[in-house]
């Protein structure tokens, strides 16, 4: 059985999802403040957390954002707060998905279920081997250590989760290829693309923060329309 915590105010609305997942072999716990979230995510330790947005003490964003650098499971919000401008926050704060308070449950459970998947290990093949060979990659100021798991730009250690290190490895082991989101989830992950998970996307708006690439003008790690995404090796010259 998964585990979600749900910081959700509301009772009616908690137990009401709480009560459907709950048929479906996925336990809730219910936190019902923003500001107490992060001890009970320590505590319970779930394999999904879903946020509503308007909570007291701390709202969903601000939590999303402050859990992102230290917990790397599946974040979810859920909200009654229809607005384009919230999606793109949400996900550029580490939300993996933003889903309206009207979604039917059936569709609820699916794309639960669907983060639940993509963010479970492979069982035949540790996180390592992606990291094969270690020996440490060198573009221009830019070194990438995998023995050590470390990554230095210039003369500036740069912090990366796991799998946002794992990511990074990825595309430079790939440099001046375009590698799309089906490859990168399936070598990463295991698991296909279906057309809707955004936490490449996510992770890839993280590495060009913490790489000091262009937010708009991308050119270190490179958007390719309709096509994904290119490691330049040759955009590491300055730091």
């Amino acid at each position: 059985m998964s585990k979600i915590v749900f910081v959700e105010d509301d009772p009616e609305v908690g137990s009401l999802i709480a009560a459907w997942l709950g048929k479906h072999d996925i336990d809730v716990i219910i936190e019902n403040r923003g500001d107490l979230a992060e001890a009970t995510i320590a505590r319970e330790q779930p394999d999904l957390v879903l946020l509503d947005i308007m909570l007291p003490g701390k709202d969903g964003m601000t939590l999303c954002r402050d859990l992102r650098p230290q917990w790397h499971g599946p974040m979810v919000l859920l909200t009654s707060l229809d607005s384009d401008m919230n999606h793109i926050l949400a996900l550029e704060m580490g939300a993996n998905d933003y889903i309206l308070k009207t979604t039917p449950p059936p569709v609820l459970l699916a794309r639960l279920r669907l983060h639940l998947r993509q963010h479970q290990s492979p069982p035949s093949e540790p996180a390592t081997t992606t990291l094969r060979p270690h020996k440490a990659l060198q573009f221009g100021t830019l070194c990438i250590d995998p023995l050590n798991r470390q990554v230095t730009l210039g003369r500036t250690q740069v912090s990366l989760s796991t799998a946002d290190f794992d990511l990074l490895w990825e595309l430079a082991t790939h440099a001046g290829l375009i590698m799309d989101r089906d490859a990168l989830l399936k070598n990463l992950r295991g698991v296909s693309y279906d057309g809707l998970d955004r936490s490449v996307d996510v992770a890839i708006s993280r590495l060009r923060k913490k790489l000091n690439d262009s937010a708009t003008e991308p050119y270190r790690i490179k958007t390719v329309r309709n096509k994904g995404y290119l490691f330049a090796p040759h955009a590491w010259d300055d730091a």
